[in-house]
């Protein structure tokens, strides 16, 4: 298995955010995360991406544990909650300075993301100007531009318009069959059911149930 849960616990004060979390996952394949707002989603996908540490449990990503042999996954792209991005920029110009980090990818690959999201007629216009769809399309664009091994979308369908949500969808699967795992949560279960490979259900900060669609 690529990425293992081992046992994870998460407290907040006096609250269990997550109770005993253990699953694997493995490249190739979509996992969905499946529950109500505030059930604990969004928390295991901060754990998993090193951006929070658990109270206690281990998460290993290709046989190294985060928080020891690692500070965060090698190579992840991550969008939870709301994108962030810087007003006065615009959306090429956002995410070049994202690229400039790694320096993995160039102008071409960004343009070529930003087709593929939907946002080449825009890519140039000022991020302060653009609609909550184009920020929600700019955050999926950073999160697959570099090709990462481990995409997490969170709620990636908000805001979208039917032709947008459709193409993300196809993106999801492209990304699968690139090889990446693919984590995603979103609000209506059928649409989870038809492009996952494997669903668990979180309510309270516990696994209740895990489904192998396929």
């Amino acid at each position: 298995m690529y990425l293992e849960v081992e046992e994870i616990n998460k407290k907040i004060g006096v609250d269990d955010v997550l109770s005993e979390i253990s699953l694997s996952m493995e490249k190739g394949k979509i996992y969905g995360l499946q529950g109500k707002n505030g059930c604990g989603k969004s928390m295991l996908m901060r754990v998993i991406c090193g951006l929070v540490l658990p109270t206690s449990g281990r998460v290993i990503i290709d046989g190294e544990e985060l928080g020891k042999e690692l500070s965060f996954p090698e190579s992840v792209g991550v969008f939870i909650e709301k994108p962030g991005f810087l007003d006065a920029y615009s959306g090429f110009q956002n995410l070049s300075m994202l690229a400039s980090i790694k320096k993995r990818i160039g102008g071409r690959e960004i343009k070529e993301t930003l087709k593929r999201v939907g946002l080449e007629e825009v890519m140039h216009k000022k991020y302060k100007k653009y609609s909550l769809g184009m920020k929600q399309k700019l955050g999926i664009a950073a999160v697959i531009m570099e090709q990462p091994d481990i995409v997490i979308l969170d709620e990636p369908a908000n805001a979208l318009d039917e032709k947008s949500e459709g193409r993300l969808w196809q993106i999801v699967r492209e990304e699968k069959e690139r090889g990446a795992l693919v984590i995603i949560s979103c609000h209506t279960a059928e649409v989870l059911e038809e492009i996952s490979d494997e669903i668990f259900k979180i309510d309270q900060g516990r696994i209740t149930d895990h489904i192998v669609c396929r």
